[in-house]
């Protein structure tokens, strides 16, 4: 089953850690027309750059891709979606996947898995993926996000910490025995009408604490299905080495 859905692009140029990153070059490419390439391999209908950007939107005008301006006071990516998705005049029952514009590995696979995942779902209003996590040393990073779900792929809770938390065991033990923990892959596909509704919402109490705004989807009383990737989905590019790292993996190249 083939889902019919749109790739949106979030895209802005306000990067603390690594300023104008979507312009930023990998073997005469800029990173973001990298990402829009790997979208064209997608069974997507349509793909769409959103960014706040004069920069951006003539970059991406300049390889063919389908840019909109929206606006410079959203908060997150997916505010900037919501935002398109009415630029784009999408009905509610739209399927839209959110690639971020910082992964330029993004298996097209995953892009299609996730729509379908929401589309065979009609009682979830986002559908996402996860990894199983192996070390000890990820599962107690704050910044690597655990997902944990009931028996049918309903998402219960997002945390930075330690959940499940072993309590009389090693994270080392456990992870000998079984693969209990589940790292959250920030792919989205989302429903335009939960969308549109999740940007209407005030930041949840359980979002302000943890940073993570799926939580407010959740709170509110909203599905997520989640699955595990159909296939492994590189880090993105959020630093200088990030980006190095990425141009040897496409290329072999430092330039």
């Amino acid at each position: 089953m083939k889902a019919g859905y749109h790739i949106v692009i979030p895209s802005r140029m306000a990067s603390q850690r690594l300023p104008g990153k979507p312009l930023l070059t990998i073997n005469g490419r800029t990173l973001i027309e990298h990402v829009y390439r790997r979208a064209l391999e997608s069974s997507a209908r349509s793909i769409v750059i959103a960014t706040d950007s004069v920069e951006i939107q003539a970059a991406a005008r300049s390889f063919g891709a389908d840019a909109v301006m929206t606006s410079g006071a959203h908060e997150s990516g997916s505010d900037r979606i919501a935002e398109c998705i009415d630029i784009m005049g999408w009905s509610d029952e739209t399927l839209v996947v959110n690639l971020q514009g910082d992964e330029p590995l993004m298996p097209a696979a995953c892009l299609d898995q996730v729509a379908e995942i929401l589309q065979g779902a009609p009682d979830a209003a986002v559908a996402s993926l996860y990894w199983p996590i192996e070390s000890a040393e990820d599962v107690a990073n704050s910044n690597v996000v655990k997902v944990v779900m009931d028996g049918s792929g309903k998402a219960l809770y997002f945390s930075r910490s330690v959940i499940p938390h072993p309590r009389n065991a090693s994270i080392e033990a456990v992870l000998q025995e079984q693969a209990a923990w589940r790292r959250h892959i920030g792919l989205y596909a989302y429903r335009a009408s939960a969308l549109r509704a999740f940007t209407a919402m005030p930041v949840s109490p359980l979002e302000h604490l943890e940073k993570l705004e799926q939580l407010r989807f959740i709170e509110a009383g909203n599905l997520i299905r989640m699955e595990c990737a159909c296939s492994h989905i590189p880090a993105g590019v959020d630093t200088p080495d990030d980006l190095e790292r990425v141009r040897k993996l496409l290329y072999g190249a430092t330039g």
